[in-house]
């Protein structure tokens, strides 16, 4: 019998941090603030989400492909802007998060001090992934792309140009298939896609809007395979001609990611679905599939929320809140409370969101520590 799992320790391959502003500020890359990661394992990321607490503001994600230390590269998950433009007119005054450290990632308030990563006494949450330090490779499918993967972690930073054409293949470099896609023109102000297994090649969901899939030939000209991903031009946002194009491929890996679907119980007495993973997750995002529901990023560091409405940061307390992400303008809340588990999660109210009766949904999670590890030992239940 094989392993359950290669990877004992998921720290190795992601973490996600809280921290509070002290407005370290600068242009280009002065005045940056180090921010250590926390978990058994030193990682230099090379993919940051990051997340405001409290305040209203756009979510940002970069990377070292595309060069995020200078610190004009940012996408917005809950926007259509091009990269680096943060407010139709930035040129690094918001500050930015990069680039990776040997234990951890940089945050700058940018020229004000007052900007989005390190606003001083704000809190702040970023969840980080590694690939293979920004170095690349050059593949050569129907398109050309230029790939940073990380197969032991089912992870790669895939960038390409369309051509306009039907059906170019993509390759991605995993060496198994990805299950979940997630692609933005970095040079037009166009939405995101996400190809979801789940949903299958007919369908996609846009990362930055809150309404339910949408029916399109995006993927369909082939199915997602171990070496590729095909585009189309029939929703021209991830093949149109002359575009530069950035995706984020996730395939599984056992005992450390998982992607899946559930279906809502409307259970309103906190016995709702439980979704197996395989291992006690880290963070989970779910999304409802079949008409408007946010797409909600959970962590445990926020634990539940305090009667003043901010969220505890508890990790003994099981119940974690949420946030809103194709929205800029709320805050950690409970949007449809879950219970993380040694083995996956459960959810625990019958908020739309997250568990109406009959409803559908999609999630993905990566692991704080794997239910069985290399060697058999199962892991610490709560």
């Amino acid at each position: 019998m094989g392993k359950y799992t290669a990877i004992d320790d998921p720290s190795k391959y992601c973490q996600s941090l809280r921290y509070t502003g002290n407005g370290a500020s600068g242009g280009g890359t002065g005045g940056t603030r180090d921010l250590t990661f926390t978990g058994n394992s030193d990682m230099k990321p090379d993919m940051a989400i990051h997340i405001a607490e409290d305040h209203n503001q756009s979510h940002m994600i970069t990377d070292s492909s595309r060069n995020w230390d200078v610190g004009n590269n940012e996408l917005l998950w809950n926007g259509t802007n091009i990269e680096g433009d943060t407010n139709a007119t930035n040129t690094g005054g918001y500050g930015w998060i990069g680039d990776g450290l040997t234990d951890g990632i940089q945050a700058n308030a940018g020229s004000g001090g007052d900007g989005y990563a390190n606003r001083n006494n704000e809190p702040f949450y970023l969840a980080a992934f590694k690939c293979n330090g920004g170095t690349t490779s050059n593949l050569s499918g129907n398109l050309d792309s230029v790939v940073q993967v990380n197969q032991d972690a089912g992870f790669s930073i895939v960038k390409y140009t369309g051509s306009g054409g039907n059906g170019q293949s993509v390759l991605h470099g995993l060496g198994s298939t990805p299950e979940v896609i997630m692609t933005k023109a970095r040079n037009g102000v166009d939405d995101w896609y996400v190809y979801h297994k789940s949903l299958g090649n007919t369908q996609v969901l846009k990362l930055n809007i809150y309404a339910g899939k949408v029916s399109s030939s995006v993927y369909s000209a082939a199915a997602v395979s171990s070496s590729a991903f095909f585009v189309s031009t029939s929703l021209i946002y991830v093949g149109e001609l002359g575009a530069d194009f950035v995706s984020y491929c996730f395939a599984p890996i056992q005992g450390y990611s998982k992607f899946g679907s559930y279906v809502g119980n409307g259970h309103s007495e906190g016995d709702g679905p439980f979704v197996y993973t395989g291992f006690k997750p880290s963070f989970v995002i779910t999304k409802r599939t079949d008409t408007n529901g946010s797409w909600l990023w959970h962590d445990a560091k926020w634990g539940k929320l305090t009667s003043s409405g901010n969220a505890s940061g508890n990790n003994s307390n099981p119940l974690t809140t949420s946030m809103v992400m194709e929205s800029g303008t709320n805050v950690v809340d409970d949007y449809g409370s879950m219970d993380i588990l040694s083995n996956g999660f459960k959810l625990r109210s019958d908020a739309a969101a997250t568990n109406a009766s009959t409803a559908p949904y999609v999630y993905m999670a990566w692991a704080e520590n794997p239910f069985v590890t290399s060697t058999g030992i199962m892991g610490t239940a709560r």
